[in-house]
Formats: structure tokens, C-alpha cells, sequence
């Protein structure tokens, strides 16, 4: 009888790579998200793509090629055509008689092994090594020319006429013959380099005597390079055309979208053009469809937390609330939300501005307020449509905000945001809009305060010998706290940038209502008695739940003093 193949989660789980509770997770995940369980591994950050690698390598019964330091047999990069090698992620890595040993991705991948034996007519004896560290090999050995951006700014700044300067109108340099295919494989390249490079932001700044070229990576902007000053015209003409903006208006500013294919995936770009000192300066906010469908599991709740979050948005009506500021991770967690509960036995509606992620079984509205489609006229019609489950992108007003108590309280459960700094502030300032503090007291649910953290590269996390005491001091840890307790950090490595970090989870602060918020609601108490008791009630602070993930090796003490900082949650 034929052995039985392990499976990839058995094998890990036999390693003590993972747990048995992560790979269930991981397993719900890849189902729900139609991935292979490996994906869903990394992209929950339960191992590392190197750990699934080798585990498939067992599984098939292949050699594992470490890529980082394995020499390089020029002699054998030139069996495969560079090609084939680009097109299909293969690495060829000796000759053995008719036979050749080749690096491959995906054990499964029967159709690229088979081409290889027809192009190349001989047998094929197939390795395994991580798509990025194929990657990485490839641009340094195969394409030896290197930077391909910053060879392209170069090239662009040596051929680029001086006339067409940041005070032209871009008009000729975009259309003229000579300088048109470099700019675009200039703007091409920025995307393509941004969205694989994991940024969420691409920002064109012009400056002086350079435009500079930022990308937004885990919540913090890295400088990429610097655009020739004499080509800014031609670049912002190119992002305004690309994106459906009028090129000739320089004095306002305008909002675009564009959706290319970069990678084998379609991405959306939503396009901000801002008139500045300079000339004008231009953002690109990444929109990947994955990044809308991490799962709850995903998220960074303490278990905890999770649990009430599960039974807050299992209720029949009432409203729960998100708060934090722009890029907290708001939306995310409430499309994870309605993720959970889009089943076909419930009817979804969301008013959105914009709507930046589009999703099966719900309809969703795009606020246009030049014909007055606001967000209460939506809401309004909404409550006719009989919806279970409503999300309104933001309350930003007394008239928003009363429709949605309303709706909460006639059977709707409504999901929104809010602009505050910490969950009991919430109550405070729905008050302060005008809505009345009886119908705040009775109609939310639950509002819970978030905010992003930078996670430890797994890849070179290493124990911290030395942490800061001062900034351990500042964020409040106790000798006790800190007792056989190991503080980590990212040495830096090729995978994270050598930044240290990779990847964002939440830390989160969660209030349920209760008997004695509701009263102190009604009674118009200030915030700071609201947060006494939403603390005597059992709510954890965002400072608090960043000093847990410390303690648990999930991110370092400067990135949680970096964050609660900024917000001012420090007093927590």
C-alpha cells in the first residue's frame, strides 16, 4: 500500500512551526478567500514563506535551495534562456549528464516542468526556494543591469529637454515622440516597483530643484528617488491623463482613479492632485481587493477582545462605531466585519465615500454630493430597501448621525466611523454634534478605538540584549511586567527593506455598553468619567494592548511609543 503524503499543515504543526489553533485558522481563512493553506500562513503571519517552502520541500520530496547562499554558477544561468527564466520563475542551477537541476516555485506546477523538457530536451530535476528569493536572484544575476528606475530617471534626465520645465503646461513633452516612451516606463515602473514593493501610498512631491518620489510602506514614508525637475510637468500631466483628471486646471484640486494590471492582479489607484508651492504634488492611494479580506483572525485582537467584537456584530440592531484617525485601519476592519456576516439570508447596504473596495453579495453607494447624494439622503432611502445590516462610512454631522440612531433603532444594525482619539471620546462628541443623549445612550451597541503597529520581520527577529529603559519607562512597563520576560526587534534584513518591521496588525480598545455608561451618557458626563468606567467596566487601553503584543514578540517598544505618542494616548 502507497504511504500517505503528509500534509502541508501536519508537517508544520510536527515541526512546532505553528499550532494546531493557527492552522484551523489558517485553513478557515484559505477557504473562505479560495487560497492555498500555504498563502493563507503567510498572509495571516503565522510562519514565514521560507517555513512553507521547506515544508513543501519535504511534502514532494525535493531539495530546499537556500538562494541567499547558494553560490552562483553563471555558466548554468545560461541554459535556460533569460526569457524563460523571467516568464516561468525558474533558475537553472547545473548540468548532471542529460539531466538539469532547476529551481522551481510550485511543486504543482507540472505545465512549466513539462515545457522545460520540450524547449530543452532533457530531463528536469526540480528544487524548491521562496518566490521572492527568486525574484530577488534574478534581478541581481539574470538582469544584471540593475536599478531599472533609477537607470530610467538617469536616462530621462540626460535626454529631457531643459524648455519643458515644472512651468510648462506638459502638453508637448507628454505627446513628443522622443521623451513620451520614457516617461511612461518611468510612471509604469514607480507603480509597479510601489505595489510590489507592499507601499500603500505613492507620493509625487515637487520641491525646489527636484521631485521627490515617496512610497508609504507599513505606515511610514521611505524616499525612493527624485524625478529630474525638468521632467515635473510631463510626470503630473501623465498621472492627471492616466487617472481622467483635466490636465489644463492647475489651480484646484482633483480627485481620479486609475486601475492597471500589475503583477497578474487588477489594482485600483485613487489619484489626489493638490496645487503646492512647487507645482503640484500627487498621491497615490493602493487599493488591493486582498487588503479589504484579512479576516478577523488577522486583525490583532487578544482573544478577548475577539470574542466580544464576534458577539457585538452577531446582534440584531443597534450601532457600532469605529474610531481613530485617516489610514487607522477603520475601513478594513469593518469590511472584515461585513465579510463575516455577508451570507445570502442577510441584505447588506453601505454608503461609502469613496466606495474603494467592491464586494460580492452587498450594494454598495457612492456618496456624490454635486447632486446632492449625500450621506443622509442615501441612509434615508436605504431604510426602504429593508437591509439588515447598514454601513455608513463616516457620521460627520447631526443630521447623519440622528438617521443612523434611527435605523438603529428600528431593528437595523448599523456600522460606522469616527473621527476621535479613543473609544469613551466617542460619546462625547456625538453629543457635542446635537444628537440627543437619550438616543446615544439607547442605540450603540459597542465603539471600539484603533490604531495600526508595525510587526517584527520574522525573518530577523532576534532578541533585544538592550532595550531603550527610557522608552520602556515612557510607555509604562514595571521591573515586574518586564520579569523573564524578552523584548524583541528586526535586525533588517532583504525581505523587510532592512526596516526591521513587515506587515501592520491593530491594537484596539474596546467599550461595551452598559447600565452605568448609558446613565453617564444620558447625564452628559464628561469623558473623563466615561473612561473610569468603560476601565472599571473591563476595557483594555490601546497602550495597554500594545504592551501585551511587546511582551508577545509581535512588535518593538519605539514603534508602539511612536504611535500612542502621535495620538496622544499616552495618559491611558
Amino acid at each position: 500500500m502507497a504511504k500517505r503524503r503528509k500534509k502541508l499543515g501536519e508537517i508544520l504543526v510536527g515541526w512546532e512551526v505553528i499550532k494546531e489553533k493557527a492552522l484551523t485558522e489558517a485553513l478557515k481563512y484559505a477557504q473562505e478567500h479560495g487560497k492555498r493553506i500555504g498563502e493563507a500562513l503567510v498572509e495571516l503571519e503565522r510562519c514565514t514563506e521560507d517555513d512553507v517552502v521547506k515544508a513543501l520541500a519535504a511534502q514532494f520530496g525535493l531539495e530546499y535551495i537556500d538562494l541567499d547562499h547558494h553560490p552562483v554558477d553563471r555558466p548554468a544561468l545560461g541554459l535556460i534562456p533569460s526569457k524563460l527564466i523571467e516568464d516561468y520563475l525558474v533558475l537553472p542551477l547545473a548540468e548532471d549528464g542529460d539531466r538539469l537541476r532547476v529551481v522551481i516555485t510550485d511543486p504543482l506546477d507540472l505545465e512549466t516542468l513539462d515545457l522545460l523538457r520540450f524547449r530543452l530536451n532533457r530531463e528536469i530535476v526540480p528544487s524548491l526556494a521562496p518566490v521572492n528569493k527568486v525574484k530577488r536572484f534574478i534581478e541581481k544575476f539574470v538582469n544584471p543591469e540593475g536599478d531599472v528606475l533609477s537607470q530610467t530617471m538617469a536616462s530621462i534626465d540626460q535626454e529631457a529637454p531643459e524648455e519643458a520645465g515644472a512651468e510648462g503646461d506638459g502638453r508637448s513633452t507628454v505627446a513628443g515622440e522622443d521623451v513620451d516612451a520614457p516617461i511612461i516606463k518611468l510612471i509604469n515602473l514607480i507603480i509597479t516597483e510601489a505595489v510590489h514593493g507592499r507601499a500603500s501610498d505613492i507620493h509625487i512631491e515637487p520641491m525646489a530643484d527636484r521631485v521627490r518620489v515617496r512610497y508609504r510602506v507599513d505606515g511610514v514614508c521611505h524616499v525612493r528617488d527624485d524625478i529630474p525637475k525638468n521632467m515635473q510637468a510631463a510626470v503630473t500631466t501623465r498621472y492627471k491623463i492616466m487617472s481622467g483628471m483635466d490636465i489644463a486646471e492647475k489651480r484646484v484640486p482633483q480627485d481620479g482613479r486609475i486601475k492597471m494590471r500589475v503583477g497578474g492582479s487588477d489594482i485600483d489607484f485613487r489619484v489626489s492632485a493638490l496645487p503646492a508651492y512647487h507645482g503640484e504634488s500627487i498621491v497615490l492611494r493602493i487599493l488591493r481587493p486582498e487588503s479589504a479580506n484579512v479576516g478577523l483572525g488577522a486583525l490583532g485582537f487578544e482573544e478577548d477582545d475577539y470574542q466580544k467584537f464576534v458577539k457585538i456584530i452577531q446582534r440584531p440592531n443597534g450601532i457600532f462605531l469605529v474610531t481613530g484617525p485617516t489610514g487607522s485601519g477603520k475601513t478594513t476592519t469593518l469590511y472584515s466585519a461585513l465579510q463575516e456576516l455577508n451570507r445570502p439570508d442577510k441584505k447588506i447596504i453601505t454608503a461609502e465615500d469613496p466606495v474603494e473596495y467592491n464586494f460580492t453579495g452587498m450594494n454598495q453607494c457612492q456618496v456624490k454630493e454635486e447632486i446632492e447624494l449625500t450621506f443622509a439622503r442615501i441612509l434615508r432611502a436605504m431604510l426602504r430597501q429593508a437591509p439588515n445590516i447598514i454601513l455608513v462610512g463616516e457620521i460627520r454631522d447631526r443630521e447623519v448621525g440622528d438617521v443612523a440612531i434611527q435605523a438603529a433603532l428600528t431593528g437595523h444594525l448599523v456600522f460606522s466611523t469616527l473621527h476621535t482619539n479613543d473609544a469613551p471620546s466617542a460619546i462625547t462628541r456625538l453629543i457635542d454634534m446635537g444628537i440627543k443623549p437619550f438616543l446615544v445612550a439607547s442605540s450603540i451597541q459597542a465603539i471600539m478605538a484603533q490604531r495600526l503597529i508595525r510587526v517584527i520581520c520574522s525573518e530577523c527577529k532576534v532578541a533585544d540584549e538592550k532595550p531603550d529603559r527610557r522608552t520602556l519607562q515612557l510607555l509604562g512597563f514595571t521591573e515586574e511586567e518586564l520579569a523573564g520576560k524578552t523584548v524583541w526587534k528586526g535586525k533588517g534584513c532583504k525581505r523587510c527593506n532592512n526596516t526591521g518591521y513587515r506587515g501592520r496588525i491593530g491594537i484596539f480598545e474596546m467599550v461595551t455598553m452598559n447600565s452605568q455608561l448609558r446613565d453617564l451618557a444620558f447625564n452628559l458626563a464628561p469623558t473623563s468619567e466615561l473612561r473610569a468606567a468603560a476601565r472599571a467596566a473591563g476595557m483594555r487601553t490601546l497602550l495597554e494592548d500594545g504592551k501585551i503584543k511587546i511582551l508577545n514578540g509581535v512588535t518593538t517598544p519605539e514603534d508602539l511609543l511612536r504611535v500612542t505618542q502621535a495620538e496622544g494616548v499616552m495618559a491611558a
